[in-house]
């Protein structure tokens, strides 16, 4: 599930906005995305454990 999560994200982070047509020149949505994988990656680990 982890590695289906990795594919998702580097595809949405590198392509995302030529699949949805994204106009994003401040790199907003980039950090918004890379923010919510980190936290989600965070938040599974303490439910985890």
């Amino acid at each position: 599930m982890m590695g289906l999560a990795i594919m998702i994200f580097v595809g949405l982070f590198a392509f995302g906005d030529q699949a949805f047509g994204w106009h994003d020149h401040s790199s907003r949505i980039q950090v918004a995305l890379f923010l919510s994988f980190v936290l989600g990656i965070i938040c599974g680990y303490r439910t985890k454990g």
